[in-house]
């Protein structure tokens, strides 16, 4: 449902453009600064086993829930066509032991990814201005709090993501912003002391849509 109405947004921003005239909008050049406002869907794909210390299947899965969160994106145009973003945000996330009749909540944690990405612009002067990335990110873990008996400790690390957005001009210096984001990472979970560990591929999915302004 989440991309569904992602496509619909994408549909309406188009729209948008249509209406507006040339000269109602300003194009992206060399130099230019963009402040990207967003509201973003962080989706894990993560489902991974859950094993004992000596590496025994336990028949459960390591499940990872998705959150909408604000977030904001940086972005500054080296030349006329590439750019470079910094993304920041944080977004909350429980995460549950599932498999079988098992639905047991152990660990909810916020996440802090920023992400900092190169971008190719494929028409910076048009009203409808799409474009592609690729970058690193740094997952971060804080403010944890454990549950039903359970001790989870998450491991900190890099991976790095694959953007596809497209920016609408509306008028003027703003425009609307649609964007995708597949970011590739995996952390260890070790719980209560290492008796049980995962592996866990949160490898999300992070999509996007917001209002832009040009400085």
């Amino acid at each position: 449902m989440t991309r569904l109405r992602f496509g619909l947004a994408l549909f309406g921003a188009v729209a948008i453009a249509g209406a507006a005239s040339a000269e109602d909008f300003q194009g992206k050049h060399a130099g230019l600064f963009m402040l990207q406002t967003r509201i973003t869907d962080v989706s894990p794909d993560a489902g991974d086993s859950i094993q004992t210390a000596g590496g025994a299947a336990t028949g459960l899965k390591a499940d990872v829930n998705a959150s909408v969160v604000p977030t904001v994106g940086l972005v500054y145009f080296l030349t006329d066509h590439i750019a470079g973003e910094l993304v920041l945000g944080t977004s909350k996330h429980d995460i549950k032991a599932v498999g079988g009749a098992t639905d047991v909540k152990v660990h909810d944690t916020w996440v802090l990814p920023p992400v900092v990405a190169l971008q190719y612009h494929f028409a910076p002067a048009a009203k409808v201005s799409p474009y592609v990335g690729a970058g690193l990110n740094y997952m971060l873990f804080y403010g944890g709090k454990d549950h039903n008996g359970f001790k989870v400790k998450l491991k900190d690390g890099v991976g790095y993501a694959l953007q596809a957005g497209v920016d609408v001009a509306t008028r003027d210096r703003w425009s609307v912003n649609l964007d995708v984001k597949k970011v590739y990472f995996n952390t260890r979970a070790s719980i209560n002391g290492g008796a049980l560990t995962s592996k866990v591929n949160l490898d999300p999915w992070v999509l996007s849509a917001g209002v832009g302004y040009k400085f």
